[in-house]
């Protein structure tokens, strides 16, 4: 059983793995943070929030200074999709978000019998669906 966790993240419940809702990329051990399992883009702010005063006349502009703020972005490894985006002071290590408890989230599933994935339908629009359906009528994933 696969369980909706964010929007582009599930958790295969037989594999114990992370993976994505778009292509079915796996993307790590659910026992720890997903984010080792992506790819990242390690951002200057500027490029977000350009400056709002002229930056050739002023020190402070209104814009994040990258000597104290970076934008790490988590991208799917298979597709491209973008799982999540955080704000970091540089040199900090990636946010862990969310720490699942297995047997726990297992338990819960099996007690309501139902599929979690009907039960939670938000995430990825129609397309995204039509290619997990696919994958799982070619037997690629669970």
């Amino acid at each position: 059983m696969r369980v909706p966790m964010t929007e582009y993240l599930v958790i295969d419940l037989d594999t114990e793995r992370w993976v994505c809702r778009v292509c079915a990329h796996d993307i790590g051990s659910a026992h720890e943070n997903y984010k080792p399992g992506t790819l990242v883009y390690d951002r200057d702010p500027r490029e977000i929030h350009q400056p709002i005063i002229d930056p050739d006349r002023y020190e402070y502009t209104f814009s994040p200074d990258p000597a104290y703020c970076r934008i790490l972005e988590y991208y799917c490894p298979g597709c491209g999709t973008q799982i999540e985006c955080e704000y970091l002071p540089p040199g900090h290590p990636p946010a862990v978000d969310i720490l699942i408890d297995i047997p726990a989230l297992r338990a819960q599933w099996a007690q309501r019998g139902t599929d979690a994935e009907a039960v939670h339908n938000y995430g990825p629009g129609e397309d995204a669906q039509k290619y997990t359906a696919a994958l799982k009528a070619a037997g690629h994933i669970h």
